[in-house]
């Protein structure tokens, strides 16, 4: 039985890892939050960095375990969730897009407005959510938490063990590339950084629309089986209600 327990723990860390670290893809998202934390000074940024993934890993443990359970009771659909975080991660990727390059008095204006109080109020919103783990990260969270039950209940918990653990080592992932991502941008110069930066966005922004166009199309996927089912219903009742008078 242990071995049995180690086996499916050991297998819900390669599935949940291998499912979850290219959606979080950590090493795309630390040119957004050092661009987010302009001005920052390091120590502010590596308690940023250690906030963001500590804040990561229970938001997406808490959408394995019971992510499924809490949209049932409010009644809200996934594809709901994905329409609302993609517009969420859209607006984001947009002000981006649209941000100044910041002068020099500007950067220092930045740095003694970027205290470690107002990094606290940034570090869940917008910098883990949606920037560091989104709706797609965490729609994908709920479907792994449902896939990863069993009847047998020491299995199911050898599984989330199993999957915490991989969420914990994505974790150490993140905060290593927020924590020295600087020392990257540094290397391809300030304009390779700005470009980069912005390239960055833009595909944050085509992420966001693309979170929402797949959260309209299973909306419209299921108002048409919806109604397909309800035309196939209205077809059967009507033959049967003109057998019942042509008999």
């Amino acid at each position: 039985m242990t071995i049995e327990l180690m086996l499916a723990a050991a297998k819900s860390f390669l599935f949940v890892f291998a499912a979850m670290l290219p959606i979080l893809n950590p090493a795309a998202t630390a040119p957004i939050f050092l661009s987010m934390t302009d001005g920052a000074s390091l120590t502010t940024r590596a308690l940023l960095a250690r906030r963001i993934a500590r804040n990561m890993f229970w938001l997406m443990t808490g959408s394995m375990l019971v992510g499924s359970y809490v949209l049932d009771f409010f009644g809200i659909a996934l594809p709901i969730v994905r329409i609302g975080g993609g517009l969420i991660l859209a607006s984001v990727a947009w002000r981006l897009l649209g941000a100044t390059p910041a002068t020099p008095d500007s950067q220092v204006a930045l740095a003694e407005a970027f205290t470690p109080d107002h990094a606290h109020r940034q570090a869940f919103y917008p910098l883990t959510f949606p920037i560091s783990c989104g709706p797609a990260s965490i729609s994908v969270a709920i479907t792994v938490g449902v896939a990863l039950h069993d009847v047998k209940f020491l299995i199911s918990l050898a599984r989330m063990g199993g999957a915490m653990l991989a969420l914990a080592v994505i974790g150490v992932l993140l905060y290593l590339a927020f924590r020295y991502g600087e020392h990257f941008l540094r290397l391809i110069g300030e304009a390779g950084t700005a470009v980069f930066l912005r390239l960055t966005a833009f595909i944050l922004l085509c992420l966001g629309v693309q979170i929402v166009w797949e959260g309209v199309r299973e909306l419209l996927l299921e108002i048409t089986s919806v109604s397909t089912h309800l035309a196939a219903v209205q077809a059967i009742f009507l033959s049967e209600h003109l057998e019942n008078i042509y008999g």
